[in-house]
């Protein structure tokens, strides 16, 4: 038990690291300082840093389902499990340094397998079983193709990323993120829809007031 304390010790301080500062600059040594332990420690859980960023991929990801179904299990509806989302991405987003993503995708490929598989999987499938469920709730225009916005939706999501079209030194990751997302949304949404998600998201403004669908 001991031992399993130590090594999800070891990945969640690796993971504040990598968040922060990415993934490429962050060396064992670095680790091992930000953990007071020895770099003897590190190599006793974990064979090298390619093993690291996988465990953390890994972990990061099971976190971010857990997350996922807890959302989907306590939404009243589906424009409520938006909102709900909404709020998860911001926080997420600025808690993330931008170079993470691309730190995985060019120097760790099996971490970022971890991450494709991720959305090609648990966010498409979500994505797609929202709007089947926001179409028959009357939320979402019923002549939608839930697997071709499932599928644009992970491209909105990666083209944040991409600093050729959203420079880091002109545009900031969260608000890129919140945008294309309201953009999302808005573009699913029925009048009725639209109405209730700009309640939702006044309500998580102002968390005193009452949404009353």
């Amino acid at each position: 038990m001991q031992e399993l304390d130590n090594k999800e010790k070891i990945l969640k301080g690796t993971e504040d690291l990598f968040m922060k500062y990415g993934v490429r600059s962050v060396s064992m040594d670095d680790i091992a300082r930000h953990l007071s332990v020895s770099k003897k420690t590190l190599y006793q859980h974990f064979a090298d840093k390619d093993e690291i960023v996988m465990k953390v991929s890994q972990a990061h990801c099971e976190r971010n389902l857990k997350m996922t179904n807890d959302i989907i299990d306590s939404a009243e509806n589906a424009i409520d499990e938006l909102a709900k989302f909404s709020v998860m991405l911001k926080k997420q987003m600025e808690e993330l340094n931008p170079s993470l993503l691309f730190d995985l995708k060019k120097y760790h490929s099996k971490a970022w397998s971890v991450w494709v598989d991720f959305k090609h999987r648990v966010i498409r499938e979500s994505v797609v079983r929202n709007l089947i469920q926001g179409i028959a709730e009357g939320h979402f225009r019923p002549e939608l193709n839930s697997e071709i916005l499932a599928t644009a939706r992970i491209v909105m999501v990666e083209a944040a990323f991409d600093d050729q079209l959203f420079s880091r030194d002109k545009f900031n990751i969260v608000e890129v993120q919140s945008q294309l997302f309201d953009h999302f949304v808005f573009g699913l949404c029925t009048e009725k829809g639209r109405k209730l998600y700009q309640k939702y998201r006044e309500s998580i403004n102002n968390p005193l007031q009452t949404i009353h669908s």
